[in-house]
C-alpha cells in the first residue's frame, strides 16, 4: 500500500472533509453487533472517532505512524501501526470494519482475505469515499481544469476507482444497496485552500516540477470568493456487505 499522506498528516487532519451521520446512521442500521469495530486506514481518526460513540471498542489502524500521532483520541479507541492485509486481530472477531477513502490503494485480493478472516459470520464492512465536490460555478469551472487538466497527470493510477466510486472494484460480499450521499460545510477560503494542498496529486506535482501549483489556482479563486464562507457539497459514494 502506498504511503502519500505521512509528510502532510498535520495538514490532512485539518482539512479534510467529514462523512454525515446519515452515512453512519445507514451503516449501523445494516450492522448486528456493536462489540468491536476495525477502521482500516483510519488517516486522522475521524471514522473511528465516530464509531466509539457507538462500539465498546474500536481498533484504528493505518500504515503512517505519523498519521496515528495525529488521530483524534478517544478512550475506547485503540490505535496502531499496521497495513490493512495483516493485522493481529482475532479471527471471527469484528463486528464492523469500515474504510474511508483508502480503499483503493489495498491489495484488494490479500484485504479481503484479512477481512473475511477477522469479520464475525454475521459481519458487515463499509467501504465509502467522497469525489470531486461542488461550489459554484466559477470555482467549480476552475477546479474542473486544476483536478483534471493540471494535476490529472499526476494523480495515482489508483484514482480511477475512486472517480468510478469504487464500482469496478472486488467486493466479495453479499452487497447491500446503498443510497447516495453527500456531506456540506461552509467553508473559508483559507480552509478550502488548505483542503486542495492534501491531494497526494499535488504532491506528486510538486515534487515533479519544484513548484506547488496550487500557488496559482488560490490566486484565480480568490476573485471569486467574495463570502466569508462557500457551501461546499462532496458526494459520498458507499458500499456495503456482509460475508
Amino acid at each position: 500500500m502506498k504511503d502519500n499522506f505521512s509528510g502532510h498528516a498535520a495538514y490532512y487532519a485539518r482539512f479534510r472533509p467529514a462523512y454525515p451521520e446519515a452515512l453512519y446512521n445507514f451503516i449501523l442500521a445494516n450492522t448486528e453487533g456493536r462489540e468491536l469495530a476495525w477502521d482500516c486506514a483510519t488517516g486522522n481518526g475521524q471514522v473511528a472517532s465516530e464509531l466509539s460513540k457507538h462500539y465498546n471498542r474500536v481498533q484504528a489502524t493505518d500504515l503512517s505512524e505519523r498519521q496515528i500521532d495525529n488521530a483524534i483520541e478517544k478512550g475506547n479507541v485503540d490505535y496502531s501501526v499496521q497495513v490493512a492485509e495483516q493485522t493481529s486481530f482475532d479471527d471471527n472477531s469484528i463486528d464492523l470494519i469500515t474504510v474511508g477513502q483508502a480503499y483503493h490503494w489495498f491489495d484488494f485480493e490479500k484485504f479481503h482475505n484479512e477481512a473475511k478472516r477477522v469479520l464475525k459470520p454475521d459481519g458487515t464492512i463499509a467501504l465509502f469515499g467522497y469525489g470531486l465536490h461542488e461550489v459554484d460555478d466559477k470555482v467549480n469551472e476552475l477546479m474542473n481544469h486544476f483536478y483534471h487538466d493540471i494535476v490529472g497527470p499526476y494523480w495515482d493510477d489508483e484514482r480511477k476507482y475512486i472517480d468510478e466510486q469504487y464500482k469496478n472494484t472486488p467486493f466479495p460480499y453479499h452487497e447491500i444497496v446503498s443510497p447516495e450521499f453527500e456531506f456540506t460545510a461552509k467553508w473559508s477560503v483559507d480552509h478550502y485552500i488548505g483542503y486542495i494542498k492534501t491531494w497526494s496529486a499535488v504532491k506528486h506535482f510538486e515534487k515533479a516540477k519544484g513548484f506547488d501549483p496550487v500557488d496559482d489556482l488560490e490566486k484565480e479563486i480568490r476573485k471569486y470568493w467574495n463570502e466569508k464562507l462557500k457551501l461546499i457539497k462532496f458526494p459520498i459514494f458507499l458500499r456495503l456487505g456482509k460475508v
